[in-house]
């Protein structure tokens, strides 16, 4: 058992090593529905967000308290009031929303204060400051519906976050605001949170909600063959959302998908959704090359994008040294002008830094990634993770299962982001027609 159980993880805690290196010194910007506490998850949350933060991340924390003030309110014979997916908050309700704050934070803290032998708060040592770091303003009047002590951020206190994180602690942040006059007013989770991470310019954005992210095909029935959609490019998020219904409810597709797309256009490179009814979400996103939701990632247009006719000379000048050297069949400048449109690149400032075609065998349900190239000047940068995950969006939106490769030098590459090692005899027929027998290339699938 104890053999076992090594073998398998040193290889593991190696692979997860570069993403401990990588996120060290960032921010991340955590926003947690109030139904995750209601369901009994703060526990398991509050140790990954420890363990995170042992990792050198520094953690601002958003809590919501939707269903908590709900309950407050039936409690003393009220219904919640909501307008375009906004709470009304009378009096009643504003008193409501003060408990379940107040109760919030004292479960919240109390969570990251445990540290029972062989439990992983064990030796834990987290601090957590909140306070009045949020200036608020009221909704007001809007259709003619008065939103009474509901608000929006006016100001975020980012000189005190950011001390009070550089100081080692956690910041807890309540969806409460307060006015110069002192007047205190209801805020949503969501919208603190996007404008705390865009205010601090965080590396990272993630809710942790009741949905598990966004689907390659939003408004069709939950399914296997309608897959979470791991990655979306900003660009295509925002065209996503104006095909989508105006949300209402933080089931609605568009509801947080919206605030993500928000915060990257304000310079937040990634914003992710994720379920919290998975045990573990934040680590499988955060320490997990495929992750477990949906990431938004702000990409500008112009440098990840499908290659036109004008890009085949910058695409015959990336792959030529590599077709010398034997890394790359060649291909013909007819036979790429020919294929243009399957091909996606990487473009800076004109020149092509990176590219990838897809060969689709539809019959198959796969497709070939051919003629990945990455320049050696950008090698490292994760250019061709990019290209990678593009053609794999690429092919999802063909509707294909899973997309191959012939290689004969990068096959750790491959291996290391999904893909899995088949017989030769896999391929799609027509595929299996034109294999180079001679050349003895490895085939590696990865499914979806």
């Amino acid at each position: 058992m104890s053999a076992v159980f090594n073998f398998t993880f040193v290889p593991w805690f190696r692979s997860v090593a570069p993403y401990i290196h990588m996120h060290r010194g960032k921010t991340f910007v955590v926003g947690i529905a109030g139904e995750a506490i209601a369901a009994g998850k703060l526990p398991h949350i509050a140790q990954d967000l420890a363990l995170i933060q042992s990792m050198g991340v520094k953690v601002v924390l958003v809590h919501g308290f939707r269903p908590q003030v709900n309950e407050q309110l039936r409690a003393k014979g009220q219904e919640p009031k909501y307008a375009n997916g906004i709470r009304i908050t009378d009096e009643i309700a504003l008193d409501c929303a003060q408990e379940a704050a107040g109760q919030l934070r004292y479960e919240i803290e109390a969570a990251f204060s445990m540290g029972l032998p062989n439990t992983p708060m064990a030796g834990s040592t987290v601090r957590m400051i909140s306070g009045n770091f949020l200036t608020a303003r009221p909704v007001g009047i809007v259709d003619g519906v008065d939103f009474k002590h509901s608000g929006l951020v006016r100001k975020v206190d980012v000189a005190s976050i950011q001390r009070s994180l550089d100081f080692g602690a956690m910041v807890l942040l309540s969806p409460f605001g307060f006015s110069p006059t002192g007047e205190a007013f209801n805020l949503s989770m969501e919208e603190v949170a996007t404008r705390v991470a865009a205010e601090l310019q965080a590396d990272k954005l993630i809710f942790l909600t009741e949905v598990p992210g966004i689907r390659i095909d939003p408004l069709a029935p939950e399914s296997e063959d309608n897959p979470i959609d791991t990655e979306l490019p900003l660009a295509a998020a925002e065209k996503l959302l104006q095909s989508l219904p105006k949300a209402e409810l933080p089931t609605d597709t568009a509801f947080y998908l919206q605030h993500c797309v928000q915060a990257c256009k304000a310079g937040v490179e990634r914003s992710h959704i994720l379920p919290f009814a998975v045990d573990g979400a934040l680590l499988l996103e955060v320490y997990v090359h495929d992750g477990i939701g949906t990431m938004v990632v702000d990409e500008k247009l112009e440098e990840l994008r499908e290659a036109t006719a004008d890009d085949v000379g910058g695409i015959l000048q990336l792959i030529e040294p590599f077709e010398k050297d034997g890394t790359l069949v060649k291909r013909s400048r007819t036979e790429i002008e020919r294929d243009i449109e399957l091909y996606s690149i990487i473009d800076h400032d004109g020149v092509t830094f990176a590219c990838a075609a897809l060969y689709p065998y539809p019959e198959a349900r796969t497709g070939e990634m051919a003629a990945l190239t990455v320049s050696p000047q950008s090698q490292g940068q994760g250019d061709g993770e990019k290209i990678l995950k593009r053609i794999e969006q690429r092919a999802r939106a063909m509707g294909l299962q899973s997309i191959f490769v012939l290689t004969t030098r990068t096959m750790h590459w491959f291996i290391k982001r999904g893909f899995q090692p088949v017989d030769p005899d896999w391929l799609p027929e027509a595929r299996k027609r034109k294999y180079n027998w001679d050349r003895k290339s490895q085939v590696l699938v990865k499914k979806f």
